[in-house]
């Protein structure tokens, strides 16, 4: 059965367990997503769907695309992704995935986009301590020597200079779900993910041991605030 779906970050909250204790959350928009091709071993050597997900102005949508989309029945996507599955042919073409696949208590790992901040030193960058704040110091948020060495005299690959900061790629793993409203396509994990509001995401459960899953009954929400 698949495990993941696509979808967008909201924005972040708080729930309450049983207990009155506050959990930080973040609400995702999962879902609906539609199954665009199918890729089998025989055809193109592994087994995958194709997922799309979210709109975008039909104008924006050029006629190789459009011709693609009309095989599933399909005028827009926006994001369109590839997910691994041992069996494609469960699936037609046009079907539609839903937050349903997830469940509370599941743990899920998220893949986003951080938070692009522009050019930045090495100070904001790295950690940087800097140079001496007193009088007569000019190098007081400088990166110091970079290249001092008389042999070989050159900036080795890799030095931490200054630099574009955010926009990477990043993965979260096993952030617990802590609820599924699946009428509203909402999922409700504990914790931050990466990237800004309505920033993209992949949402797929965890592969990798979970201590003490027992957890996850304590973190029951009890209702917004």
């Amino acid at each position: 059965m698949l495990d993941t779906i696509l979808g967008t970050k909201l924005g972040m909250t708080q729930v309450f367990s049983k207990a009155g204790e506050p959990i930080p959350v973040t609400v995702i928009k999962a879902g609906p997503c539609f199954v665009v091709q199918k890729k089998t071993t025989a055809t193109d050597g592994y087994n995958a769907l194709q997922l799309g997900f979210g709109t975008r102005k039909q104008k924006l949508i050029n006629k190789p695309l459009e011709n693609h989309l009309k095989k599933a029945n399909l005028t827009t996507v926006r994001y369109l992704r590839e997910v691994r599955i041992a069996d494609p042919q469960e699936y037609k073409l046009g079907d539609k995935v839903e937050a349903g696949i997830f469940k509370q208590g599941d743990y899920v790992d998220i893949r986003g986009t951080s938070i692009g901040k522009g050019m930045a030193g090495v100070m904001k960058r790295y950690g940087f301590s800097g140079g001496p704040m007193t009088h007569g110091c000019t190098n007081r948020r400088g990166p110091g020597s970079v290249g001092a060495s008389s042999f070989p005299s050159r900036v080795f690959k890799g030095t931490r200079m200054a630099g574009r900061m955010g926009k990477d790629g990043v993965k979260v793993l096993k952030l617990q779900v802590i609820d599924i409203r699946e009428k509203e396509g909402l999922m409700i994990v504990k914790g931050s993910v990466p990237g800004p509001k309505n920033g993209f995401l992949i949402i797929s459960k965890t592969g990798r041991y979970v201590k003490g899953k027992s957890a996850a009954q304590k973190s029951e929400p009890k209702g917004n605030k």
